[in-house]
């Protein structure tokens, strides 16, 4: 990436999406969760929780934010997110899970699109949209590189007391950081508006739906959404397949298995988020090579690792169980940020979180649906049948929508 572009305000964007993702719980939640009794179906139900509350607040947090400023709503939901931190830290039956959840979905509705909105905002006004894609997929990396450290710095605590719960509280840290962070950005990008703001909310939503309405700013977020929701849906049951290798491994004298899983599975997805950090960096080089409908063709690519994944669990190849869930995260953060950027090329600025966050809405519903459906499956069949048959629905539903839009173009014509 050309050198001019990382300045100040570059290194600021990548302190964020490093202190972000420095969230060492993620690491762990799916295994705590189980280590507290709660079923897959409970699981299921706290997933959907969160994906619900964040889907009810998404376009309007993006559309408070795009009038109100991005920098105040922003800030605000990261303190809102060290408060849910804390929650989990103190809680131990369903029903406090189940508020943490709820919490955390709101933070996440205020939180999602407000910092690329920003970024693309700081691109426009030094003349440098051109970069979107590029300079998106490197500071989407250091967010990948902040959850691989994060995963790292986890499973080291787990194995120096072998708690999982006082990882939540240590997870407010980083956030109360990037607070003071957010607050230093330039006020040129915060969009925050001077005039009526009854008057501008309502300009900015009959706006939004307007940009929504227009078949190729739908088809991209949508697109986005669909592979996103089932990766951010099913991603934490990955820790089922680090556990079931972990536990292949000969035991470490004097060190009892819990600590012992603990550091292998932090191992294990620092490895995964090194390897999603070259992958959203490279982003852009990709694009330049790839061929035409790549955004199709990685989506039915992500969701057949998926489906194979679930074949592997099956028959206890966990090694390949792995990679192939790997390969989703891989695929996703190549995704993400050339995704973004198209989006960012046919949307006003103005309106950027705004659709950025309808992008989010679309996401959350899906993923509260796979995540409800995936946990009663789990529970009836396994994690490894609930993956071939989520997988293999979303595989089918993605070809069929795509043969009968090439049908219909066919009949136009």
């Amino acid at each position: 990436m050309n050198s001019q572009l990382k300045n100040n305000q570059y290194k600021k964007f990548c302190t964020y999406g490093f202190l972000k993702n420095l969230r060492f719980f993620d690491a762990f939640l799916i295994l705590f969760l189980i280590d507290k009794n709660m079923s897959y179906t409970q699981i299921g139900i706290l997933y959907a929780s969160r994906e619900i509350i964040t889907n009810l607040f998404e376009i309007p947090s993006g559309l408070i934010a795009d009038i109100y400023g991005r920098k105040k709503i922003l800030a605000t939901a990261l303190l809102i997110f060290s408060i849910s931190f804390l929650i989990f830290w103190m809680s131990s039956n369903f029903w406090l899970f189940l508020f943490a959840f709820i919490i955390f979905g709101l933070a996440d509705a205020f939180r999602s699109g407000s910092h690329k909105g920003m970024m693309m905002d700081y691109l426009e006004l030094n003349n440098w949209a051109a970069y979107k894609s590029e300079y998106y997929g490197h500071t989407r990396s250091w967010s990948q590189r902040g959850s691989a450290i994060s995963a790292l710095i986890a499973g080291i605590l787990i194995f120096i007391d072998g708690n999982y719960q006082n990882i939540f509280i240590y997870s407010a840290i980083p956030y109360i950081i990037n607070f003071c962070l957010i607050l230093s950005y330039p006020s040129a990008i915060d969009r925050s508006e001077k005039k009526s703001k009854q008057n501008s909310l309502k300009n900015s939503t009959k706006a939004l739906f307007q940009i929504l309405k227009q078949k190729a700013v739908l088809k991209l977020v949508s697109t986005s959404a669909f592979h996103t929701a089932y990766l951010k849906a099913l991603k934490d049951y990955i820790q089922a397949i680090m556990l079931a290798i972990a536990l292949l491994l000969p035991s470490i004298t004097g060190v009892d298995i819990d600590r012992q899983n603990g550091i292998v599975i932090g191992v294990l997805y620092f490895i995964i988020y090194l390897l999603t950090a070259y992958a959203s960096q490279y982003s852009s080089t990709i694009l330049k090579k790839a061929p035409k409908n790549l955004t199709k063709k990685t989506l039915l690519l992500g969701l057949s690792f998926g489906l194979s994944c679930g074949v592997f669990f099956i028959y206890e190849s966990w090694v390949w169980a792995f990679i192939s869930f790997t390969l989703i995260f891989i695929i996703e953060n190549i995704r993400k940020p050339i995704l973004s950027a198209f989006v960012a090329d046919k949307v006003p600025n103005e309106l950027l979180t705004s659709v950025y966050s309808a992008q989010s809405q679309l996401r959350t519903l899906f993923s509260a649906i796979i995540a409800f459906a995936f946990g009663l499956l789990a529970d009836i069949w396994g994690i490894g049948v609930a993956l071939v048959i989520v997988s293999g629905l979303m595989l089918i539903l993605s070809i069929s929508l795509s043969f009968n839009k090439v049908l219909y173009n066919k009949k136009q014509e």
